[in-house]
């Protein structure tokens, strides 16, 4: 991939949103070597059971899978081994803080190319109930109907 300007989704936790309050959200480099890279050039991801953990003063994401690389041979990592995220001191400081006090959970939301670099979202967020989850899924119903009715309307106009 050539240095551009933009930006390449790779992998989406859609889960989280639906799983979580999303509270704030921080952007972080991720730890990988050559073959990974290569793999995640063809979208080989997956952040579904995925979780952060701050362990002495450093990030961790366990349970992200990157298939290995087709011709990666003896090169090829355990698709599932812990990476290292790539964060300021401070940064993780105050994530370690708020997940500890204030009862948040840390959680992948995406991952994506930033030019040539590869990053990740992760987010502070606070777990839903299940009558929490019904209420959101009950407003996107009513938005989706809401945008599907004014669409209609200003066609026959």
């Amino acid at each position: 991939m050539a240095k551009g300007n933009g930006t390449k989704l790779i992998a989406q936790n859609k889960k989280a949103y639906h799983d979580y309050f999303i509270e704030e959200v921080f952007q972080a480099g991720l730890s990988l070597v050559g073959t990974e890279v290569k793999s995640l050039r063809t979208g080989k991801c997956s952040l579904k059971e995925s979780f952060i953990r701050i362990e002495h003063e450093e990030a961790f994401i366990y349970n992200m899978h990157i298939s290995p690389y087709e011709q990666g041979n003896i090169f090829n990592k355990d698709p599932l081994r812990v990476r290292r995220l790539l964060l300021h001191k401070n940064q993780i400081r105050k994530i370690a803080q708020e997940s500890q006090a204030a009862g948040y959970t840390i959680v992948p939301l995406k991952v994506y190319f930033d030019r040539s670099l590869v990053k990740i979202d992760i987010a502070l967020a606070k777990g839903k109930k299940l009558y929490d989850k019904r209420d959101t899924i009950a407003k996107n119903d009513q938005k989706r109907q809401a945008e599907k009715d004014f669409k209609i309307r200003n066609l026959t106009l």
